[in-house]
């Protein structure tokens, strides 16, 4: 099913195979004066036929689905969406999890999911989330996200090389870009980075777009599971 947003709305459309689920999450993202619900989808198939066109700000998809399952169809959106729209708006989607799917979410993450929310959040907290990424701006600030990143950590840093200068990825990275990159897979927000740095909020949004583009990252959480995977970033560092 499908709705129409006012004009200055967020987007966001809900794929879950229980319906109970969505009812709720509709409900508390109609209350929101910026947000609104276009769109349901009851399986990954459904998703991918109604989301492909109408290409919302962000999805709420969930992981475990009968049928094509909410990988799978997270990477049939992401490769769909790959040309952007000729608004220039990029839809971006939240993968609902629970710890105990960590493989399955890093897998989604791969495939161009651009953040977590777990089940059992706070209200609040899957509000935050969906207006975070649908700014594109620390995506990874979410302490769901972070969280989940942390426990993922040992997966992600599996096959890391010895010494990050192995990793081609980072090679095209400036000292200070990696000096970001590092701060971003910690979990700081642009304005901490500043401080951290003691440059202006301004100056670190330039080094954050200037890492997503060397290395073809689509948002901050692609960045940060670069970061580990080419052990820049060490558990527990």
């Amino acid at each position: 099913m499908t709705d129409l947003p006012a004009p200055d709305q967020i987007r966001v459309a809900l794929v879950d195979d229980q319906q109970l689920v969505r009812a709720g999450f509709r409900m508390v993202i109609d209350s929101q004066p910026d947000l609104h619900v276009v769109a349901e989808a009851g399986d990954g198939d459904e998703a991918v036929r109604l989301l492909t066109p109408l290409r919302p700000d962000v999805v709420l998809m969930d992981v475990r689905m009968p049928g094509t399952d909410g990988l799978t169809a997270t990477a049939r959106l992401a490769e769909a969406w790959a040309r952007p729209s000729a608004a220039g708006a990029q839809s971006r989607i939240i993968v609902l999890t629970t710890f105990d799917l960590d493989e399955y979410v890093l897998e989604a993450i791969r495939a161009g999911a651009s953040g977590f929310l777990l089940k059992d959040a706070p209200p609040e907290e899957m509000l935050g989330a969906i207006r975070t990424v649908h700014r594109g701006d620390a995506v990874i600030a979410p302490s769901s996200t972070r969280r989940l990143l942390e426990h993922m950590s040992t997966a992600l840093t599996g096959d890391a090389p010895a010494d990050p200068a192995d990793d081609a990825r980072l090679g095209s990275l400036t000292e200070r870009e990696r000096e970001v990159l590092v701060l971003m897979a910690r979990g700081r927000s642009n304005t901490e980075i500043g401080t951290d740095l003691f440059v202006a909020e301004a100056t670190v949004k330039t080094h954050v777009g200037r890492v997503l583009a060397k290395l073809g990252a689509r948002d901050r959480v692609q960045a940060v599971v670069t970061a580990y995977e080419s052990g820049l970033v060490r558990p527990g560092s």
